[in-house]
């Protein structure tokens, strides 16, 4: 059961809950916790305090006391656990990205890797799209890391140079095409599609074109590695 859990937790992005939910709270008087996990709490808090905040008013509009108002966290407290805005939502980006690309490591596995790569391709994008879906104020604040300056387009290059595992499964690609060019091509391709899909707020709950969306990345995906097999 605690296995079960653990891997639950491990699917939670930031912006996903809000700071102030009382289950989350710190309340006065004798605790049980310790000063690292009291810590802990507080961060995750502010981190989604950070998404839903950057996700409402975009990187520039939203404010450190907007961040903390959402989480339930004081001004002094942030700036125990992050040097400024920037600092935190390159830290909300990371972990939320990383929580990503290990899921999508996990379904793509479980779907056969390279024994079957195209299905553990649409096996991996489906938990992505998923994930985006069931958080969107998430899937908005990873758009808005590109205003971010250099710090948020590194974060972004690095996002982007981990979904080249994805790949390594993958068929030869046609003769005479540098191959990590095709790769970083194709993961270029599908950033710029959930990136558009996000500006088109598709990542809701009752947006019905996510399954089509699904299909297009994979083929975007599969085709140049596999038609000329």
């Amino acid at each position: 059961m605690t296995s079960v859990r653990r891997a639950e937790e491990d699917l939670v992005l930031p912006g996903a809950r809000t700071g102030r939910e009382p289950e989350r709270s710190l309340r006065p008087g004798p605790r049980r916790l310790t000063p690292e996990q009291v810590a802990s709490r507080q961060r995750e808090r502010l981190l989604d305090g950070v998404a839903r905040t950057v996700a409402a008013n975009g990187y520039t509009g939203a404010r450190i006391s907007d961040i903390c108002r959402a989480a339930g966290v004081t001004r002094p407290v942030f700036y125990e656990l992050f040097s400024g805005k920037e600092d935190a939502v390159i830290a909300a980006f990371r972990g939320g990205t990383q929580t990503v690309v290990r899921a999508m490591q996990r379904a793509y596995e479980e779907a056969g890797g390279a024994d079957d790569w195209p299905v553990a391709v649409r096996a991996g994008l489906r938990v992505l799209l998923s994930l985006l879906q069931q958080t969107p104020a998430f899937a908005t604040m990873a758009v808005e890391i590109e205003s971010a300056g250099p710090a948020g387009r590194r974060a972004r290059a690095e996002l982007l140079a981990d979904f080249r595992r994805f790949f390594t499964d993958a068929p030869p690609g046609p003769a005479g095409v540098a191959r990590a060019e095709l790769v970083d091509t194709v993961v270029g391709a599908v950033h710029a599609a959930v990136h558009r899909a996000v500006d088109e707020d598709r990542f809701t709950a009752a947006d019905g074109r996510l399954p089509e969306l699904l299909d297009v990345l994979v083929h975007v995906v599969v085709t140049p590695f596999t038609r000329c097999e």
